[in-house]
């Protein structure tokens, strides 16, 4: 059982084994060379950054997190007076060494060997832990409390309905008869339980893992698809939404009007979530996570309720058939390709002081830190001088690995593709009132999941830091938008397929939690340093446990979730 929960040694060769963080493992420094050396290093994870100085190579012993690979090298001089960077043109190498994330491991300890010709080695003095088998422990343990939860909810459920039920017959004297299915899509509340319970266990930290955490600048990790997945589902349900109001006679005029008021509520929400920890006016960031659903959800929610026809009919000929999804949004498509227009031009045009034109770096180190505070080019630069410095997002994830300034990931400037993300899921809801067969559904979100998965690994160039546009999350970059779309498009076929169309599954729990997605959100983050959601036991520095404690909090708002559910309550701005 120990190797499940990164069980090691308190002590070896007197070095406290106790002492080291997750992902840290010990690394012992000798020299055997007679010249003056230094050691400097790199995380592969700091795309061109250059070397940073570590200590001169005599024997000592330094901590080291290894959930990335590194590269060591070893110079003939001290770059102190170079701001403790280095780089072959200013300093000559000695000898240099690729450490992979196969080699290190974590509590594990490694001999780094300068020898006496010039050579250096990293030779494994103590095998490190498996951090993966605490992942597959504590999912099989989640996977039995959810069967024990199923079965006791599914066993409360019916003891309740069976007695409601005959308590009334038995006053009205009727016959029980079954309550019809109802026509709402499942698999939509299942999608979006399913954003709001894995951005509530990334936000408590993810155990810890660096591929659940977001991205610290170009890339996609599991972190980086909730946000959009909500943004996406959001955009589906406004056609649905406008055509049911419309239907019932409500004029344009008064939907516009809800509209701006549910935006007003979002972005006011946000701002108060900002204050958490203190609403202090002179540094409180203005945007956020909840203010970009606004300005989304106000643009597309305005633009489709003016543009929308009262009823969707499916056109006779065939081309038109085919591009019925174009032709139907033709207005809205040429709304968004404006502000894609728009935010290309920008990005690539505008000049930004100090900073090279179209630069879409995290600035800091990277480069080789030749454009240190040119973090997210002119998008960074626009949010500074609209927000100013102060109300920007001061610990971007950049910050940690480039040494990068202040940038706002939900700022201002990205809000121009955050509508276009909104907007395509404007179309597959578009394309469920269209289309009534469940095939029809099927066939045009794959070809649409198709087209946007390509085009947007066409911008990347199918790589994470190459491309004219790379995969970024921070920059709410044209390819992330359309390759994370494509990901929403694949998602809600295969939950549709499986839930409403099949019906193997009925998507608990995550349907129960996305009837009450925006209770658990402000919720979890109210709660956030709170009992009973979150707690701190000894250390907390194995993946095992930080896991258990981010799992615990999901799953007790995921309790929270099916007890409202329970109740039939139902919270929507």
């Amino acid at each position: 059982m120990a190797v499940f929960v990164e069980y090691t040694e308190p002590v070896w060769r007197g070095m406290n084994m106790r002492d080291l963080k997750v992902d840290e493992a010990y690394i012992v420094v000798k020299s055997q060379y007679d010249e003056p050396a230094y050691l400097y290093s790199r995380s592969e994870e700091c795309y061109t950054c250059p070397y940073s100085y570590v200590k001169p190579m005599h024997n000592f012993m330094f901590k080291l997190n290894v959930a990335r690979g590194w590269e060591f090298k070893v110079y003939d001089r001290d770059a102190s007076d170079h701001g403790m960077l280095c780089n072959d043109t200013i300093c000559n190498s000695v000898c240099e060494l690729y450490a992979p994330t196969t080699l290190l491991q974590e509590f594990g300890v490694y001999n780094f060997t300068l020898r006496q010709n010039g050579s250096c080695e990293l030779v494994t003095d103590k095998t490190g832990v498996d951090v993966n088998l605490s992942l597959a422990s504590v999912c099989l343990l989640v996977t039995l409390v959810l069967a024990a939860i199923r079965m006791s909810w599914c066993a409360w459920r019916s003891y309740s309905f069976m007695s409601e039920a005959a308590v009334n017959a038995t006053a009205t004297n009727e016959t029980v008869t079954p309550v019809q299915p109802s026509k709402r899509m499942r698999s939509l509340d299942a999608f979006r339980g399913m954003a709001i319970v894995l951005m509530i266990f990334v936000n408590s930290g993810g155990g810890g893992y660096w591929w659940i955490e977001h991205a610290p600048w170009n890339g996609l990790h599991l972190a980086d698809v909730v946000f959009p997945s909500f943004l996406w589902i959001m955009g589906v349900c406004i056609p649905i939404s406008v055509k049911s109001q419309m239907a019932r006679g409500t004029p344009k005029a008064r939907i516009c009007r809800r509209i701006v008021w549910r935006s007003f509520k979002l972005f006011a929400i946000g701002v108060c979530l900002n204050s958490i920890n203190g609403p202090q006016m002179s540094n409180l960031r203005i945007m956020g996570v909840l203010q970009r659903f606004a300005v989304a959800y106000l643009v597309c929610g305005l633009v489709h309720t003016l543009f929308v026809q009262r009823d969707y009919l499916m056109p006779q000929i065939a081309w038109k058939r085919a591009l019925c999804d174009i032709i139907l949004l033709r207005a809205e498509f040429l709304v968004m390709l404006t502000l894609i227009a728009i935010y290309l031009a920008l990005i690539f045009g505008l000049p930004v002081p100090d900073c090279p034109s179209g630069y879409l770096g995290p600035g800091g180190k990277h480069h080789n830190a030749q454009y240190p505070n040119c973090t997210g080019g002119a998008n960074g630069y626009i949010d500074r001088v609209i927000l100013g410095n102060a109300h920007i997002y001061q610990h971007p994830t950049a910050k940690y690995v480039y040494g990068a300034q202040a940038f706002d990931p939900e700022g201002v400037f990205g809000c121009l593709l955050t509508v276009v993300q909104a907007f395509l899921g404007v179309l597959a809801g578009v394309i469920i009132l269209v289309h009534t067969a469940w095939i029809a559904r099927i066939q045009r979100w794959l070809y649409w999941s198709l087209g946007l998965a390509l085009l947007g690994g066409m911008l990347c160039f199918f790589s994470i830091e190459d491309g004219p546009i790379p995969i970024n999350k921070n920059l709410w970059s044209l390819s992330f938008v359309l390759v994370t779309s494509a990901l929403a498009f694949f998602m809600l076929t295969i939950l549709y397929y499986v839930i409403d169309v099949r019906r193997w599954w009925a998507g608990f729990p995550f349907v129960e939690s996305g009837m009450n997605a925006i209770v658990m959100y402000v919720g979890h983050t109210v709660m956030h340093k709170m009992l009973p959601w979150h707690w701190r036991i000894g250390p907390m520095n194995t993946h095992f446990i930080l896991l258990l404690e981010s799992t615990w909090n999901t799953l007790l708002w995921v309790a929270i979730a099916l007890y409202l559910d329970s109740v039939k309550f139902y919270y929507s701005l």
